[in-house]
């Protein structure tokens, strides 16, 4: 099963998919935020063609923990996104992600307009890639 990390934007969403064996993340664009119908099906497609089965949501969090306006805008979205696929859409703290994503950018010799432009879908790798290790630290301590 693989796994739709989303990034959601005032202006876009950004997107990554996991690889078939769920342990790297990889960028897959962004997609327009609005109008909202049209984001949902554009997930829906992206979900049929990737073979996805769950959908991780980045929930934009303060910087304490707690949940502000657009925490409530993200869960509203996620609920949305849940209908609309049928798929397990689960929430996961987003905090420093966009940070996170400005220095992978920086180090890899990206900058100025093209960063911008590319800033969304590495911010939902840097949250996939999060979701994904922590998963696999689970299981790990599972075994023990």
């Amino acid at each position: 099963m693989r796994v739709c990390a989303l990034d959601p934007g005032a202006v876009r969403v950004g997107v990554a998919i996991s690889d078939d064996l769920g342990v790297y993340a990889h960028p897959r664009g962004a997609l327009q935020a609005k109008p909202r119908p049209k984001l949902l099906e554009a997930l829906r497609e992206l979900c049929a063609a990737e073979e996805v089965g769950r959908i991780i949501v980045g929930l934009p969090l303060d910087m304490r923990g707690t949940e502000g306006e657009a925490a409530r805008r993200v869960r509203d979205l996620a609920q949305d996104i849940a209908d609309a696929t049928n798929l397990d859409v689960e929430l996961f703290d987003e905090r420093l992600t966009t940070v996170e994503a400005q220095r992978a950018l920086t180090a890899s010799g990206v900058k100025g307009a093209d960063a911008r432009a590319r800033i969304d879908e590495a911010a939902a790798v840097a949250i996939l890639q999060a979701w994904l290790d922590a998963r696999a630290a689970r299981k790990a301590r599972r075994k023990r």
